[in-house]
């Protein structure tokens, strides 16, 4: 069973959406590369995610389960929902008021363990089969294959 743990931070000042296009570069990748990745990104986001990244890290550490080798640890889920928005009132020209929309998100980064791949240890008939030549294909005349275009 592949060892897992998940970290959250919640009501960080962006928009779910400037969050969500940080989050798409590092999903899939492996832990070191997905950090390497934020550091280098020119979003303030980045840095935000990065500490999430961290935590989720230090979450599976915590498990009894977990092998210890922080290579095979890679970002299988990382997304940003929307939280609360803060609503505030600017003055606007001949008496008017305009709303401005403070958006929020809650960072979600999950962090798994990649199974070993266990290498197949090879077998007697393994090396007969390798040593039996293959069928050869049979070989059609000219003449055949012009009928039947």
């Amino acid at each position: 069973m592949a060892v897992e743990a998940l970290a959250t931070a919640r009501g960080i000042r962006t928009s779910a959406q400037k969050a969500g296009l940080v989050c798409a570069l590092i999903r899939g990748k492996n832990v070191n590369q997905a950090l390497a990745t934020l550091q280098f990104t020119r979003k303030t986001i980045a840095r935000e995610i990065a500490k999430v990244l961290r935590s989720a890290v230090a979450n599976v550490q915590q498990q009894d389960a977990f092998s210890g080798d922080i290579d095979r640890l890679y970002v299988s889920a990382a997304y940003a929902n929307q939280g609360p928005s803060a609503k505030r009132v600017r003055p606007a020209p001949m008496g008017r008021a305009y709303r401005v929309v403070k958006r929020t998100a809650h960072l979600t980064v999950q962090v798994a363990e990649r199974p070993l791949k266990i290498e197949r240890v090879a077998t007697e008939a393994d090396a007969a089969a390798a040593s039996k030549p293959a069928r050869a294909k049979k070989k059609t005349s000219g003449k055949t294959a012009a009928a039947k275009a």
